[in-house]
């Protein structure tokens, strides 16, 4: 009798007459979604103040149609019998407080969303969703986490950010399909050490717990290209992070560091950020080992100098010291060449006059390069003494920075034609670095070509340009160009060849479409584009270059913001600001990039 009572209560569970709770539940869930779900083996029910998932959603897959039970016509579109499985859920920003264990009835589902609800815990049958590759069940409140998650085998993305969860299983690492692992924003105080089995993962976000130390076994994560352990209570940081092979990123912001990692090898870290710790020395054997470190973070410490040492970083594209107790710069720091931002303020810095500190990075390290006495000085300023047989405009060209820094340097002359004889003093030389900037150029000087073989760096920012010439683009080892503040409406198209361009600035132009070549220079990693009259973006494009990790695009004409540049997870810093969009709100842009494409991602219809 019990198997005959079953059946007969399906018909009432399809035509949702199982009482006035569940009918009220399913008055939520309009039939026009439920049908086109059985088609396409998506469901989103997004931001609709759910309090209980109806029963008719976990049967879905289960339940006769109504319409099939009450004999109307199916068409062959509609043939409720081919309908496909759901694979994708998205329940996120509702109330919810429990997902049934009915969840099981939905085996077939590769992504579950229920980030933004009011969860404490989630089911035990979360385990039996076999083909579940992406889980979001961020911004909740749970407490821990079923035992029963490490069966999801095929598990890719797993998402606990915002939760209160105090620690987790032990046999974690059991989830080696995993890719993405966020768990920031909890209070975890250990990290099971089974995390050395996680080695497909790429980006393993822990910021904000309350860690006070890692596992040495987290090194074995062979494949992990971004860890993020901002904000906790870290003092130091196991050596054996040296042997993570692929680690690029690491961030460890706001912890009680006193020293930089201490790294016995070399590392391929591209970005160390250790801002807003206890550092008070930087020692060489922190340093020597860093040496493909292109970011260096060490804004709010406690540094009171820095070592000559610091020029073993060649590499180094940024570095920022402010608001620690520096008041002097070693001289050398001039001499790294690939420096486009150092921050100084906040320090009492005594040895560098203020109206050199105002004119910026490149003024800075123009002063201190004047300071270094080397013995091949032509004289003492570095120049070319005046005589009766030098042209005037030889005296202007510093043949020390050509043969000791590798640096061409005719900046600030306010000239409209680089002269010749300026091209000509370079010789035999291997320039890496060209800098015309601050002149009245309206042409590329044409024998720019003559350094091809060796430039990689080109500043030709502050001039009256209009149009970039084919020369520039025959730059085969270009990899960083500044050519902001210039009349620029365009780019031309063979840009495309500068096959190593990883930093591109065109500020301060008057570009007023995003410039489509950019979208095929693929080495890109940082665009900057801000004030200028740019309208709009292709975020499929953008989301192509996977290299790009900065997109600056303040004060443009930007109307909509693309829901679907959320999904260009590269980007660790994306500047909005000052542009006429509504949304997303100044409120969610000052939470920063994170924030930014999270909110984005939330936006994508589906």
């Amino acid at each position: 009798m019990s198997g005959v009572r079953r059946r007969a209560a399906a018909p009432s569970r399809a035509g949702f007459r199982l009482g006035d709770g569940e009918a009220i539940a399913g008055a939520a869930v309009p039939q026009g979604l439920i049908r086109a779900a059985r088609k396409s083996g998506q469901l989103n029910l997004s931001g609709r103040e759910l309090t209980e998932v109806p029963l008719h959603v976990w049967r879905i897959n289960l339940d006769t149609p109504e319409e099939a039970k009450q004999n109307l016509s199916f068409g062959a579109a509609d043939r409720w019998w081919e309908q496909t499985d759901l694979t994708k859920l998205i329940l996120s920003s509702n109330k919810l407080k429990c997902l049934s264990d009915d969840v099981r009835l939905l085996p077939a589902l590769t992504v579950l969303d229920v980030h933004d609800n009011q969860l404490t815990s989630l089911p035990s049958a979360i385990g039996s969703l076999e083909n579940l590759q992406k889980l979001n069940v961020s911004h909740n409140k749970l407490k821990d986490l079923p035992e029963e998650l490490i069966q999801l085998k095929h598990l890719r993305s797993l998402l606990l950010q915002h939760n209160e969860l105090r620690h987790l299983p032990h046999e974690f690492g059991e989830l080696n399909s995993l890719e993405e692992l966020n768990i920031s924003n909890n209070h975890l105080s250990s990290i099971p050490s089974s995390f050395a089995f996680l080695t497909n993962v790429l980006q393993l976000n822990l910021a904000h717990n309350q860690l006070k130390s890692l596992p040495a076994e987290i090194s074995a994560m062979k494949n992990l290209r971004q860890l993020d352990c901002t904000k906790n209570c870290l003092e130091t940081i196991p050596p054996e992070l040296a042997n993570m092979a692929s680690l690029e990123q690491l961030y460890l912001r706001r912890n009680k560091l006193r020293y930089l990692p201490d790294f016995p090898s070399y590392t391929v870290l591209k970005e160390l950020h250790v801002g807003e710790n206890q550092i008070e020395v930087l020692k060489v054997e922190h340093l020597k080992h860093l040496n493909s470190l292109c970011v260096l973070d060490l804004r709010d410490n406690k540094l009171k100098s820095l070592p000559d040492e610091i020029t073993l970083l060649q590499g180094l594209e940024r570095l920022d010291l402010s608001n620690n107790d520096i008041s002097s710069l070693p001289p050398m720091l001039g001499n790294l060449s690939h420096m486009k931002f150092l921050a100084l303020e906040g320090n009492p810095l005594r040895t560098i006059r203020r109206d050199v500190l105002q004119k910026g990075t490149q003024e800075i390290l123009k002063y201190l390069r004047s300071k270094i006495q080397d013995d091949n000085l032509i004289s003492p300023n570095g120049e070319l003494p005046v005589t009766a047989m030098t042209l005037p405009s030889q005296s202007e060209i510093n043949l020390h920075a050509i043969t000791a820094l590798k640096t061409l340097d005719y900046s600030e002359k306010q000239k409209a034609v680089i002269p010749d004889e300026v091209l000509s003093s370079v010789g035999s030389n291997p320039v890496t670095t060209v800098n015309f900037s601050k002149n009245q150029l309206t042409e590329i000087p044409v024998r720019i070509t003559e350094l091809k073989e060796s430039v990689s760096d080109v500043n030709l920012s502050f001039n009256k340009l209009s149009s970039i010439s084919v020369e520039l683009c025959m730059l085969y080892r270009l990899t960083h160009l500044d050519i902001r503040n210039n009349f620029l409406t365009s780019l031309p198209g063979e840009m495309e060849t500068l096959a190593k361009l990883q930093i591109i600035n065109l500020a301060f132009n008057r570009f007023k479409i995003f410039p489509d070549v950019l979208y095929r220079i693929p080495t890109l990693e940082a665009i900057l584009l801000g004030n200028n009259q740019i309208g709009s973006l292709d975020p499929m494009q953008v989301k192509k270059l996977e290299k790009l990790n900065t997109l600056d695009l303040q004060n443009n004409d930007i109307l909509h913001v693309p829901p679907e540049l959320g999904n260009c997870i590269n980007l660790r810093t994306l500047l909005l600001e000052g542009n006429p969009f509504r949304t997303p709100r100044a409120a969610i842009l000052a939470k920063g990039t994170d924030a930014v494409l999270e909110y984005l991602r939330s936006r994508i219809p589906t």
